[in-house]
């Protein structure tokens, strides 16, 4: 494993997280990540531009994954980006000529499925700003985007900002388990605020936190 001393600062507006208590720490990427480090990289330019924000996709599969491609979780989500079967097969079907047949353990199939779903989201969330449209991307990714309406909505209702993740709607649970709450808010938090600063560190390019 390499390690990289991460320097933890301020993102999204002034939210700072701290590793062990400390504003220094050392975190670790995968000597595996290397390997599909220039295929991500061409995946997320084809579908987001030159200015793809590489280190957040990396952060994501990391998040993810930890760069195994034949990752397999207790409920079923395979491969790098841990898609769910069902979804996979969905998003085979709405990107034919990106993904074709469905094939979760293929890492390049696996990192196209994860960009591209990425992408369709992004297309349908409106947010503050690139960081707040990341983690509402990133809870839709984890739960569901039909979730993420819900929430927004109720979030409104309370009076607080709907465009705005953190310590916004973030905080509003419109009916999910405590479980799959915790687990759901926590994943935007880890990727953003952890895991892409590391992959900015190490070269990967910008993301969309910092």
């Amino acid at each position: 494993m390499r390690r990289i001393l991460l320097y933890i600062g301020a993102a999204c507006g002034g939210l700072l997280i701290g590793l062990a208590n400390s504003p220094t720490a050392f975190a670790e990427i995968p000597d595996q990540a290397e390997r599909y480090r220039r295929d991500l990289t061409r995946i997320a330019q084809a579908e987001w531009g030159l200015d793809a924000p590489v280190s957040t996709f990396a952060a994501q599969i990391h998040q993810e994954s930890r760069w195994r491609f034949d990752a397999k979780s207790p409920v079923g989500a395979q491969g790098l980006g841990q898609v769910m079967p069902s979804t996979a097969t969905w998003l085979a079907q709405l990107f034919p000529k990106a993904l074709g047949k469905v094939e979760p353990f293929n890492p390049i199939w696996s990192m196209q499925a994860l960009v591209s779903y990425d992408r369709w989201l992004a297309d349908r969330i409106q947010a503050r700003g690139l960081c707040e449209q990341g983690a509402f991307i990133l809870s839709s990714y984890n739960g569901g985007l039909g979730w993420v309406i819900r929430d927004r909505k109720l979030a409104s209702a309370k009076g607080a900002d709907p465009l705005t993740w953190f310590n916004s709607v973030e905080r509003h649970n419109a009916g999910r388990s405590a479980a799959a709450f915790k687990e759901n808010r926590q994943y935007p938090r880890l990727i953003l605020l952890r895991w892409e600063a590391l992959y900015i560190a190490d070269g990967w390019g910008q993301g969309v936190c910092q």
